[in-house]
């Protein structure tokens, strides 16, 4: 039992599908970038400034990280509807938008590691 299986190659408008722009993808992609810096930030915020790390401890338990947690995610998702809103149109290369996730992301986690964040922190 053989079977002759017979492949046409089809063009995209012959399927009908339409080429979309990439503007979405690269808007998610920028944002996740944007929240880890925004996280990086916040860390060091709460390191130099006193007063923001009492803002930042929303729970007495979990401390500083409750609101540095709670503002990244605020951050990250306010640039995705911004970027998406900016972009949803518009063609964007998406290599470009990881060249720019990648700078954002490794200063974001560059910023978290405490060498680098205590460096910030007043003279005692």
């Amino acid at each position: 039992m053989t079977k002759n299986v017979v492949t046409e190659a089809a063009s995209l408008e012959q399927l009908a599908v339409q080429d979309k722009p990439e503007g979405p993808v690269a808007a998610a992609i920028i944002a996740g970038g944007i929240g880890t810096f925004a996280l990086g930030l916040f860390t060091i915020l709460a390191e130099a400034s006193a007063s923001f790390k009492t803002l930042a401890t929303l729970n007495e338990g979990v401390g500083g990280l409750s609101g540095k947690a709670v503002f990244t995610v605020v951050v990250w998702l306010t640039s995705w509807a911004a970027l998406h809103l900016a972009l949803r149109t518009k063609p964007f290369d998406t290599r470009k938008a990881m060249v720019i996730a990648l700078v954002l992301i490794a200063v974001g986690v560059l910023t978290t590691i405490p060498p680098v964040f205590t460096m910030f922190a007043p003279a005692e």
